[in-house]
């Protein structure tokens, strides 16, 4: 167990509160007492409402001192991205338009789920405005950074609660992806962030990026995943997509062997650069499941010719222009004037473009749900390169022109609804993380869970007290 609470899992935290040799509150002051030093470096957190937070962390301090904990989750402090609602808090979406003087009455389902186990919410993360792209910078918050080394950015969306775990700065965090933005800053800042089936934890309200959305949990390992997967995973009547329940026990479920199960290895999905540290590592962890006893061999999906590129591209584009409807036209010199663009492209689309790329998108689903009817698991890169520099939105080439291919793994999955994890896998010459993506079949996020444990397990990727 870690002496420096900062530095502990939520499974570590549980253990040291049924032994009662630290508190909730112990823990939530020592992460506040970090979050003061730490964030201010970084701008990972947007909020911190440390007055109710310690209050909630007494109270699960007398529950466990009575050895009535609610959950194993009961006083781990956790931190929310700035799309989810939080009740009483401002949900801006990292957006200057959105007005901050409007009732915040509710909690989203994941937000209520955990407060009902016991969690400590005690801040809100920063995020791009709308979730809108790769990076976490924005009019409203400005630029946040990754602990590793904070001339880079920690990705997006979801960039300021990766920036968050990986920092001590609480170690469970919620998450959004619309096309990777939970596992994208996973990957640059060496984490474990999770998209579930799609529908498998309710989400409410609405996204602007509509069913391409998720909401996920993000921490520094599978075992914390898996404990936020057995208190979020449960439907709720506001969204209509959400799933039965599957009366999963996530955390029981990460026991299971890997032996004999098969998998595809897939570097590329298409005809793009990928960075040869990126690959050796991700080559070296194929290997660690090899040892693990799975039969893994380099396999080639068949999309049926689709360009998944140009079907994500159509669906957010067409997405982000629903923001030209949400604020009227004397609003939208507030916004990111990258998310300016982007509605005002999609906005161009016609109905015919969009249902034709709805079709292509049904081909390429298709031909992810064959290949897993071949394979248990598909490993691939989480991203093609490591982290860049802030105030970029996409990595450079030799030639000085930017590389707009960087990411061309996570949002198939998001089209094909599939549950993707990505954990770290190793860190370059010049000690960026990268992360290896794990995705398998519907339904099957046990299965994911279990390999991303059992890989942390046999190759675990130990992370320094952070910022660099």
């Amino acid at each position: 167990m870690k002496s420096d609470l900062t530095q502990a899992t939520a499974a570590e935290l549980s253990t040291l509160y049924g032994k009662g040799k630290a508190s909730p509150v112990d823990a939530l002051k020592a992460v506040l007492a970090r979050a003061e030093t730490v964030n201010p470096r970084l701008n990972a957190l947007s909020l911190i409402d440390a007055e109710r937070a310690l209050k909630a962390a007494a109270a699960s301090e007398r529950r466990w001192k009575k050895g009535k904990p609610l959950s194993p989750l009961d006083g781990v402090p956790v931190s929310v991205k700035e799309l989810v609602r939080v009740k009483d808090w401002p949900t801006l979406m990292g957006s200057r338009a959105v007005d901050p003087h409007q009732a915040w009455d509710d909690d989203a389902p994941a937000v209520e789920r955990l407060r009902a186990a016991g969690a400590v919410i005690f801040a809100q993360s920063t995020s791009p405005e709308f979730g809108h792209k790769g990076v976490t910078e924005s009019p409203l918050r400005g630029i946040s950074r990754n602990p590793w080394n904070p001339d880079k950015t920690p990705g997006g969306s979801s960039g300021g609660a990766a920036a968050a775990v990986a920092a001590g700065l609480g170690p469970l965090a919620i998450g959004t992806d619309g096309g990777g933005s939970i596992r994208l800053p996973a990957s640059f800042c060496g984490i474990v962030g999770h998209k579930a089936t799609f529908g498998r934890i309710a989400a409410w309200p609405p996204s602007l990026n509509g069913d391409l959305a998720n909401i996920g949990p993000m921490a520094r390992t599978a075992e914390d995943c898996a404990l936020m997967m057995n208190v979020i995973a449960r439907p709720d009547a506001r969204d209509p997509a959400s799933l039965p329940s599957d009366d999963v026990d996530y955390v029981r479920k990460l026991g299971g062997k890997l032996k004999k199960l098969k998998v595809g290895l897939v570097l590329r999905f298409a005809d793009h650069p990928l960075d040869a540290e990126v690959e050796a590592l991700v080559r070296k962890a194929a290997g660690t499941f090899e040892k693990l006893g799975c039969s893994v061999e380099e396999a080639a999906p068949d999309l049926g010719g689709v360009d998944g590129r140009k079907v994500f591209g159509t669906h957010w584009l067409c997405f982000a222009q629903r923001v030209l409807q949400l604020f009227p036209p004397e609003k939208h010199q507030l916004l990111d004037p990258t998310l300016l663009t982007m509605a005002r492209d999609g906005a161009k689309y016609s109905s015919a473009e969009l249902v034709a790329s709805m079709a292509d998108r049904r081909t390429l689903s298709m031909g992810w749900n064959l290949f897993f009817k071949n394979y248990d698991l598909l490993l691939c890169p989480t991203l093609a390169v490591p982290a860049f520099d802030t105030g970029r939105m996409a990595p450079g080439r030799a030639d000085g022109t930017p590389n707009l291919l960087w990411s061309p793994y996570t949002y198939h999955f998001n089209l094909s609804r599939h549950p993707s994890a990505s954990v770290p896998c190793g860190l370059t010459r010049a000690g960026l993380p990268v992360g290896l993506m794990i995705t398998a079949g519907h339904y099957r996020d046990a299965l994911v869970l279990r390999a991303a444990h059992r890989y942390q397990q046999a190759a675990p990727l130990k992370l320094p007290t952070l910022p660099a």
